[in-house]
């Protein structure tokens, strides 16, 4: 503080904010607003030892008995109340909380206890709803905005941790937009170096206004407990998902219809792209919004909406997180033309459905420079000239046209195909336009029948 006693805030641009009382009473203002939203869960889950992978620690208390496939585990951790609706009220928490949960308590700030009953979750998020009765009036958190979080802002992590129930711990932002946390989580991640540790999860992160800007998810950590290195879902990325979830129990995600991936730097060169700029799109579904809206294979993603698509993850994300039937607008960059394409978002089916969209994915192939590393890799003699199918998705039309993994491409429509870019220039072109593709096999040169993508 200064002797005006204000603190500059070096983030805000030259604003100020000005606290009425001392830095401490702060803390104990938020710490009295927040703790009363945030409650304990214990969950009781039955599993079978035959679906799980590995061996539980469970089953060797079980004498050995294998005749006991099922087993009961506990689990610990925290929620935050987001919604009330008559004298039901709603808690936030992390699907790997929940789990398969039989049995939910869910444990107030002051002791009371109610029985919770799970209304829906979303294992891509790693959140769930969980529900329980009151006709008692009970606090409701303040959700606060993620997106006006800076490194180095000040915040409390509050929950249950080892049990320990109503736990802060206070550190700041270390890190913004974090990324490749546990498999299957599409988030990008607030880190904090406030103490997380298990029974966290669930748990709040929140600033000192008083509002949730996270749900505490995990850790990085080589000993088990808290290293500094803790992990928060940003609330934005779940705002939307937690009324889906209350009306339906069933997460609604946005779906483009593509498969898209960072390019290597080596990659990006031979295309004509810049590495750090956009989003490449490697695969497009037939009959999905992107290609409705005319979005080709080879295309490079550089803004949504005016935003920077970011990374592959980061425009992933941005993309679910639209509500199907939204008007979206991308620019894209084809080849050195730059162009913007809009479309309207659709609602992304179940993986078991996408799965199944293979025979519908064009080209359903992923392509590589027959470079010296790939010679090498392959044992492809230096006088063979093309480029590698290095993987053919199943079912694809590629696939199902003779084409395998290995094979090496020769040419389309009896043009060369010496470089990946050749490649996405020929099948870029239009779709009623039909496609024969020369190849060797094991040594042996082939060609497809004529390939077309309007199925006839």
């Amino acid at each position: 503080k200064n002797k005006n006693n204000v603190i500059p805030d070096v983030y805000a641009k030259g604003k100020v904010v000005n606290y009425d009382n001392s830095f401490q009473d702060l803390f104990r203002k938020v710490c009295a607003e927040t703790l009363p939203v945030v409650v304990e869960l214990d969950v009781i889950e039955n599993l079978n030892i035959n679906n799980q992978e590995g061996l539980p620690w469970d089953f060797f208390f079980n004498h050995g008995d294998d005749s006991l496939d099922d087993y009961q585990t506990q689990a610990l951790g925290s929620g935050i109340i987001v919604k009330k609706i008559g004298n039901d009220f709603f808690v936030l928490t992390n699907n790997h909380v929940i789990g398969e949960a039989e049995d939910i308590a869910v444990k107030l700030y002051d002791g009371r206890e109610y029985e919770g009953t799970l209304i829906g979750k979303d294992k891509r998020k790693d959140i769930a709803i969980v529900k329980f009765s009151s006709d008692k009036e009970l606090p409701i958190a303040k959700l606060g905005d993620s997106d006006n979080l800076y490194v180095g802002d000040w915040v409390l992590a509050i929950g249950s941790p080892l049990g320990y129930q109503s736990s802060v711990t206070a550190g700041i932002v270390s890190a913004l937009g974090r990324q490749n946390g546990p498999k299957g989580n599409i988030n990008d991640f607030i880190q904090t170096d406030a103490a997380i540790n298990q029974g966290n999860s669930g748990g709040a992160l929140v600033n000192l206004k008083g509002e949730v800007i996270g749900i505490n998810t995990w850790i990085s950590t080589s000993t088990g407990g808290s290293m500094g290195l803790g992990f928060s879902i940003p609330i934005n990325n779940v705002k939307r998902s937690i009324d889906d979830l209350i009306s339906s129990g069933i997460p609604k995600y946005g779906w483009l219809g593509v498969s898209i991936g960072d390019l290597s730097e080596a990659s990006a060169d031979s295309l004509g792209y810049s590495q750090k700029e956009g989003v490449f799109v490697f695969q497009v579904f037939m009959d999905s919004p992107a290609d409705k809206a005319g979005i080709r294979p080879g295309d490079f993603i550089l803004s949504i909406n005016g935003r920077p698509s970011g990374n592959s993850s980061s425009l992933t994300y941005k993309i679910g997180d639209l509500s199907p039937g939204e008007k979206v607008v991308f620019e894209i960059n084809r080849f050195g033309e730059r162009m913007k394409i809009s479309t309207f978002i659709g609602q992304r089916e179940s993986d078991d459905a996408l799965q199944k969209l293979n025979t519908r994915v064009w080209p359903g192939a992923i392509v590589l420079p027959l470079d010296e590393q790939t010679r090498k890799t392959w044992k492809i003699d230096s006088s063979i000239k093309g480029i590698l199918i290095e993987t053919v998705f199943p079912k694809s039309i590629l696939q199902v046209s003779g084409i395998s993994s290995g094979d090496i491409l020769i040419s389309i429509n009896e043009s060369k195909i010496e470089n990946i870019k050749d490649f996405y220039c020929v099948i870029a072109e239009e779709r009623n336009k039909s496609f024969v593709f020369e190849y060797i096999h094991e040594g042996k040169t082939c060609k497809t029948d004529p390939i077309s993508l309007l199925g006839e």
